[in-house]
C-alpha cells in the first residue's frame, strides 16, 4: 500500500496514543489540507440528524452545549469521498465515539438531506450534491455526552470535510481544535495547521443590483461573467461572486419573481454532451445561490443550451471563451 494511502489511520493512532483525554477531537489532516473557516458558539441548541430523510423528514435529536463548526478544503487529492470519510473515521473511533448514523448521497435523502444539515456555506465548506458522505457519532451518555457531525464531499482535484461538535458547556478544551500530520510521512509527529482567511459573499452595492435588475426587466436576461469554473468541469470554483450577490439581493426584493439560469458552451465536442454539461454548470450556480445567499428554490431554475446560442465566433479562443458562461434569464411574466 502506497504511503499517501497510510495516512489517515497511522496517524489517527500515533494521535489518539499522546493527546489527552479532553470533550474536542482533534482530526488529523494531510499537510495540504486548508481549514477555510471556524465558528464557536459558546451555548446553542442543535439538531443532530441521525436517520436519513425520508418523506421531507429526517431523524433528529435535539442538543444542548458548546457548538463548533469547522471546515477544511484538501488540495490536490486523488482521494474519492469513501477514502477521506474511512480515515477520518478511524480517527474517530480511536478517539472513543460510537457511529450512530452513517449515509452517502441518494442513501442519505439527496438534495433535501444536504439542505437541512447546517453547514458554513460556500465557499468555505462545498458539497457536491452528487457525491456526498455523512456520519454522526457520540462519545459517553447521558447530559455528558458528546457528539459530532462529518460531512465529506469533493469537487475536481479537491475534497472537502466539515466537523460539527456539540459538547457540554462544562467540558473544557476548544471543540475547532486541529492537527495535521504530512500524507508522505504518516510516523511523524502532529504539526498545527493555522486558520486561513475565509471568502466572505461580497457585499453588493446597490448600483450592482440596480443594474442587473435593468438588464433583466429590459433586455430579459443577463450574462454572469464574474463566474470561475474548475476546467473541463461543472463545479463552480470557491469564491464570492458579485453577480450571485446582486441576484439574490434583486430575488429576495422581488419575491414574486422567477429566473432561470442557463448554462452554454462553446462548440467543441458533441452537443449532446454539451447540453449536459451546461447544465450541470448552471446547477452548480444554482446550489450556490440556494446554499450561500439564501435564495428561495422555487425562484430559480436550471437548464442547459449546450452550443445553440453563442454571443461570438467559436473560430478563435477568444470567442470560445465568451461562449462558455452562464445566464440567468428572468421567467416570470
Amino acid at each position: 500500500m502506497a504511503a499517501r494511502a497510510l495516512w489517515p489511520l497511522a496517524a489517527a493512532f500515533a494521535f489518539a496514543a499522546v493527546a489527552p483525554a479532553s470533550a474536542e477531537i482533534a482530526l488529523v489532516l494531510p499537510a495540504s489540507a486548508e481549514r477555510t473557516a471556524v465558528r464557536v458558539e459558546p451555548m446553542a441548541s442543535y439538531a443532530l440528524a441521525i436517520g436519513a430523510m425520508r418523506a421531507g423528514e429526517a431523524r433528529q435529536i435535539a442538543l444542548e452545549g458548546r457548538l463548533s463548526h469547522s471546515a477544511w478544503r484538501l488540495r490536490d487529492t486523488r482521494d474519492s469521498s469513501l477514502q477521506i470519510l474511512q480515515g477520518l473515521r478511524a480517527q474517530i473511533l480511536a478517539a472513543g465515539y460510537t457511529v450512530e448514523f452513517e449515509c452517502e448521497t441518494d442513501g442519505c435523502g439527496g438534495f433535501d438531506f444536504r439542505y437541512a444539515l447546517k453547514l458554513l456555506p460556500e465557499p468555505e465548506m462545498h458539497v457536491d450534491l452528487g457525491d456526498f458522505r455523512y456520519l454522526a457519532a457520540v462519545r459517553g451518555e447521558g447530559a455528558g455526552a458528546e457528539h459530532l457531525a462529518l460531512v465529506v464531499s469533493r469537487s475536481t482535484g479537491s475534497g472537502f470535510v466539515h466537523l460539527t461538535q456539540i459538547v457540554p458547556a462544562d467540558s473544557g478544551g476548544d471543540p475547532a481544535a486541529v492537527q495535521a500530520a504530512p500524507a508522505a510521512e504518516p510516523g511523524a509527529g502532529p504539526i498545527e495547521v493555522a486558520p486561513l482567511g475565509t471568502s466572505p459573499v461580497p457585499e453588493t452595492p446597490t448600483a450592482e443590483v440596480a443594474a442587473l435588475a435593468a438588464r433583466l426587466e429590459t433586455a430579459g436576461g443577463a450574462v454572469l461573467d464574474d463566474l470561475a469554473f474548475e476546467t473541463g468541469a461543472a463545479t463552480l470554483s470557491p469564491g464570492g461572486y458579485t453577480s450571485l450577490a446582486a441576484l439574490a439581493a434583486y430575488l429576495a426584493a422581488n419575491p414574486a419573481r422567477q429566473v432561470t439560469l442557463v448554462g452554454h458552451t462553446d462548440a467543441v465536442g458533441a452537443l449532446a454532451g454539451n447540453i449536459a454539461l451546461s447544465r450541470k454548470r448552471a446547477e452548480a450556480v444554482r446550489a450556490r445561490l440556494l446554499e450561500a445567499h439564501g435564495v428561495n428554490p422555487a425562484q430559480v431554475g436550471a437548464e442547459g443550451a449546450g452550443w445553440l446560442a453563442p454571443r461570438a465566433s467559436n473560430l478563435t479562443e477568444a470567442g470560445r471563451a465568451l461562449n462558455r458562461r452562464v445566464e440567468v434569464v428572468l421567467t416570470s411574466t
